[in-house]
């Protein structure tokens, strides 16, 4: 019998259009359900840990990884360099192991043309004016970081149309409820 490939999720979405807690919430929903834990050369976070939830890297390590081949796919996102390392997700579908993803659309979009068969999703902000209160709101960026990122944010949003799944986030829980359901039915 032969043991089943792993399944790659991958998830995308606006700055604060709520990809982190929704994510947080499958994981801790589906325990055969991966993260993968990208590089970025962003600054680490207040509670942030590093190896959990980036591997925090320097400009000049994370360029010697592109050199080397290391990521399945990689983006610079708001100034800073991310990346998914190639052998973290190549040993997950060796496994069997079901991974999640969560990345920009540069990234997904490169990931689209080598593992096709991986299910992207699209989380939608209710509407911009919402996305907007959401990033004021979490107190972690200048005014305009926040700017920067509304306007990224109606740029991603026309990608949203390639993704396999659209899910708007404007109820949490049925935002959560339909994140499950694609899980569940693409893994059984």
């Amino acid at each position: 019998m032969t043991r089943k490939k792993g399944n790659i999720f991958v998830i995308s979405a606006p700055s604060g259009a709520g990809k982190t807690t929704l994510c947080k919430e499958l994981i801790d929903f589906f325990p055969e359900l991966r993260h993968s834990v990208s590089y970025t050369t962003r600054p680490i976070r207040n509670g942030e840990v590093d190896g959990r939830d980036y591997h925090f890297v320097d400009q000049a390590t994370f360029d010697q990884m592109i050199a080397a081949g290391a990521f399945a796919e990689w983006a610079m996102v708001h100034g800073n360099s991310y990346g998914t390392s190639l052998q973290t997700l190549q040993q997950a579908i060796d496994s069997g192991s079901d991974i999640l993803l969560e990345i920009d659309c540069q990234g997904a979009m490169q990931l689209k043309k080598h593992l096709a068969e991986a299910i992207f999703v699209f989380i939608l902000p209710p509407n911009l004016e919402e996305l907007r209160r959401r990033l004021v709101g979490r107190h972690t960026d200048a005014d305009e970081v926040i700017e920067k990122r509304i306007y990224n944010a109606s740029e991603e949003i026309k990608e949203a149309a390639w993704y396999d799944h659209i899910v708007v986030n404007d109820q949490f829980n049925l935002a959560l409820a339909q994140l499950k359901a694609i899980i569940q039915g693409s893994s059984y």
